[in-house]
């Protein structure tokens, strides 16, 4: 699959303000909408939309990488908030978006009850489905969970755990290295497990047997933790079950796409960046292995995207 060539866009219309009212969600999905939008702070929601696409494969994604502004871990609440919406809104002001993915876990632990709010689609966010995975996955119910400084801080995880079992014996850590060592393609070596074991000791000292990756980002280091780890324990990551709650949402709304009858099939996945986006684009490449992938940056999210810089319908079976 090819891509529009990496380019910086400046738009040439202010997007107006997003609509509160949200009726869009009570009608059929199909005949009025066409993309699943995805957004993260950089590349750790590429996790995200790997299952997403494996789960629902005939359906056409949108994804914003806000590369200029990563991480969002140690940012104060309200600009995080601010992010989410400006990252919300340029997908939804610009393509005709069915449902909205917030596949970064700093962003939902703190921002998704505005994003929601002010949306115009659906939302899913990552917290809740991880939470209920980690509770099932759990036989002696002591759970870790680790995350970026905001969402450790936001206590989500906890509160979405205890709902479901007051009993379960919660143990949380900030890994805010974690992020930019994924951000520079370090995903294993004698650094990676310093910190992994810098971070982790102490869950593992707690007797932890299942550990939740609260962070989109964190899957990319899976192997050095579950190295570490021995092995032993079950780890959680929010991406299959977000991809499952999406299939099961579109379907309730009426809202699957299937294959086109008339040669045309579903449009073709497009990137934007809000910074450089060749590593980027190595990442993805790598991650949803695509022969390329070539993502389109974006210099100002709160102006309307030129026409040539939006996607076209791929013929069927290409």
């Amino acid at each position: 699959m090819m891509y529009a060539s990496t380019t910086a866009v400046r738009g040439i219309a202010r997007i107006p303000e997003m609509p509160k009212e949200r009726a869009a969600k009570a009608r059929d999905l199909r005949e009025v909408q066409s993309y699943i939008g995805v957004f993260d702070s950089g590349v750790g929601g590429l996790t995200v939309l790997k299952e997403l696409k494996r789960s629902l494969p005939n359906e056409s994604f949108v994804y914003l990488g806000d590369t200029a502004r990563t991480p969002y871990g140690s940012r104060a609440d309200e600009t995080i908030i601010r992010y989410s919406l400006e990252c919300a809104n340029f997908l939804t002001n610009n393509f005709n978006v069915k449902l909205a993915v917030i596949a970064c876990n700093t962003a939902s632990a703190v921002a998704e009850a505005r994003v929601k709010a002010e949306s115009r689609c659906p939302v899913i966010g990552t917290i809740q489905q991880a939470a209920a995975l980690a509770a099932e996955s759990t036989r002696i119910g002591k759970i870790g969970v680790i995350g970026t400084e905001a969402t450790i801080a936001s206590g989500v995880y906890q509160k979405e755990l205890k709902k479901l079992d007051s009993s379960l014996k919660i143990i949380s850590k900030a890994c805010p290295l974690f992020v930019p060592l994924v951000e520079q393609g370090m995903f294993s070596g004698e650094i990676v497990d310093k910190v992994v074991e810098y971070y982790l000791a102490s869950l593992r000292d707690h007797g932890i047997d299942t550990l939740v990756l609260g962070c989109t980002h964190y899957p990319i280091l899976r192997e050095a933790i579950d190295r570490f780890f021995s092995r032993n324990i079950a780890i959680v990551e929010c991406s299959k079950a977000i991809a499952l709650e999406a299939r099961r949402l579109l379907t309730e709304k009426n809202g699957l796409s299937a294959h086109s009858a008339n040669g045309l099939s579903r449009f073709e996945d497009l990137f934007y960046v809000t910074d450089g986006s060749e590593r980027f684009d190595t990442m993805a490449a790598l991650f949803l292995q695509n022969g390329s992938v070539r993502s389109i940056r974006v210099e100002d999210l709160n102006l309307k995207l030129p026409a040539r810089f939006k996607p076209k319908r791929r013929a069927a079976g290409s």
